[in-house]
This record gives structure tokens, C-alpha cells and sequence, in this order.
């Protein structure tokens, strides 16, 4: 199996929302299993029906985190340097619209762009890899082709 590049903050996001899950929600769901029980016949029991749904959600997205934190090879981009990699915090300018837009380069399994964190198999993330201060840079995106310029490169 290939190792899952991911940050510090990245990983202790999964182990923390792995600990609630098995601490808390599991616990939890447990409980409201057996409260369902109680009250009766279970084919028609919504409470019940409804509870072990959500276990089966907990119970896989404990798996998928689990499975992820095993593969997960964690990168400390503080410790980076040179042309955009993995990890690296890149402020660039839609040569267009004349719009800065900065973003972290991160997993897949904590990227999230409404907090700057971009996905490193999204097209953008890329397109920039390798790339350095200065550089312009076409992208296909789902939008249309978007042309940027990097204005800085940082690993904090």
C-alpha cells in the first residue's frame, strides 16, 4: 500500500475525531440502541431502525480513519524548502480577475478549500507543483482554463 502524504495538523484532526467516535459517539449510539430495544417489536421500531443506521456509519467512518492513520506518513513542511511540494503554503493571482488566493498543498484526507487547504491531486495543486515564485501557470479546471501567477512560496 502507498503511504498517505499528510501534516501534523492533518493527523491530529483523524486521531482526534477517531478518540470522539469511539469515546463518545460509539457509547452513545450504544445506549440509544438499547433504549430503542425497549420499546418493543423491532420491525416497526423507527428509533431502532434509525440508531443502527448510524452505527453503521460510526462503525465504517472508524475503519476509513483507522485504515487512513495506518498508511498515513505524516510531513512536516516546516522542514521544506524550494519550488512548491507537498505541503507548501502558495499565495497566487488570478492573472485575469487580478484576485490573490492563498492555499496550503495537503492530503486528500484534510483538504478542505473553504479553509485554504487544497487537495495535492486537485488540478490546481497539480499545476503548481514544482513551480516557483514568479512562475505563471495554466490550469484546466472544471470551470475553464484559469492562468496564475505564484507570488510566494512558504513551508511554515
Amino acid at each position: 500500500m502507498d503511504k498517505i502524504p499528510m501534516t501534523r495538523a492533518g493527523h491530529t484532526a483523524l486521531d482526534t475525531e477517531l478518540k470522539k467516535l469511539k469515546s463518545v459517539e460509539r457509547p452513545a449510539i450504544i445506549k440509544a440502541i438499547a433504549e430503542a430495544r425497549e420499546h418493543g417489536d423491532l420491525s416497526e421500531n423507527a428509533e431502532y431502525h434509525s440508531a443502527k443506521e448510524k452505527q453503521s456509519f460510526i462503525e465504517g467512518r472508524i475503519k476509513e480513519i483507522e485504515g487512513v492513520l495506518s498508511l498515513a506518513e505524516v510531513i512536516d513542511p516546516a522542514r521544506l524548502s524550494g519550488p512548491i511540494k507537498f505541503g507548501a503554503t502558495v499565495t497566487v493571482v488570478d492573472e485575469d480577475t487580478e484576485e490573490e488566493k492563498t492555499w496550503q498543498i495537503v492530503g486528500e484526507h484534510e483538504a478542505d478549500i473553504e479553509r485554504g487547504l487544497l487537495n495535492i491531486k486537485s488540478p490546481i495543486a497539480r499545476a503548481l507543483i514544482g513551480k516557483d515564485e514568479g512562475d505563471s501557470v495554466e490550469v484546466r479546471t472544471p470551470g475553464g482554463e484559469k492562468s496564475y501567477e505564484v507570488l510566494s512560496v512558504k513551508y511554515v
